[in-house]
């Protein structure tokens, strides 16, 4: 069974630091891009940041460029998301996506993924 999981949500202060974990069973990341969405209540899902497992090509989007930063660990295949200086903004339901031959900037873009995590509650207060 094809599963991402994703943990190390939590509840932290504005200007405070969470590390989220995603991983993988059931499938390698080989050849995938693994990116990381959120969706806040009453708004669209939007990609934040993704990598590509080939190539480690990275993409971010404007307001988290400079404070989150994308790793990825093949062997283990695991995404890490560790994000700093976290803002209200920034609080959302996050999830983990995979998507098969895809680079990273079009998973971020496009959010067309095979495979969803089940998303992990980061809550930022003012």
């Amino acid at each position: 069974e094809v599963q991402l999981v994703e943990s190390g949500g939590g509840l932290v202060q504005a200007g405070g630091s969470l590390r989220l974990s995603c991983v993988g069973s059931g499938f390698t990341f080989d050849d995938y891009a693994i990116g990381w969405f959120r969706q806040a209540p009453g708004k669209e899902r939007e990609g934040v940041s993704c990598i590509s497992s080939k190539d480690g090509s990275t993409y971010y989007r404007d307001s988290v460029r400079g404070r989150f930063i994308i790793s990825i660990d093949n062997a283990k295949d695991t995404v890490y998301l560790q994000m700093h200086d976290l803002k209200p903004e920034d609080t959302a339901i996050y999830y983990c996506g995979a998507s098969y031959f895809t680079d990273a900037q079009a998973l971020g873009i496009l959010g067309r993924a095979n495979y969803w995590g089940q998303g992990t509650q980061v809550t930022v207060s003012s």
